[in-house]
């Protein structure tokens, strides 16, 4: 278990009151209908996964119920960053 600060209540909480959503920053196509269903895919689907530093979006579902995004250390489960979206 580690503790994660949310930026908008400006608190150190329990992991348990969030909730990973997804890789962060992701570009959405500019024109969707313009995409082949292999790109289309890749977009829906398909994420990094990297091993080490890793941005990803997550959502305070128990306190403030907002969006924000955790720059953490897949390894070692370090949290080097919050930060609103």
């Amino acid at each position: 278990m580690f503790y994660i600060r949310c930026p908008y209540c400006e608190e150190h909480r329990d992991e348990q009151e969030f909730h990973r959503v997804a890789e962060a920053n992701l570009v959405r196509p500019s024109d969707p209908d313009g995409c082949s269903d292999q790109e289309w895919g890749e977009y829906l689907y398909f994420r990094k996964n990297t091993r080490g530093e890793y941005n990803e979006l997550w959502v305070h579902s128990v306190g403030c119920r907002k969006f924000f995004n955790i720059q953490r250390n897949t390894e070692t489960y370090e949290i080097l960053n919050t930060s609103p979206v």
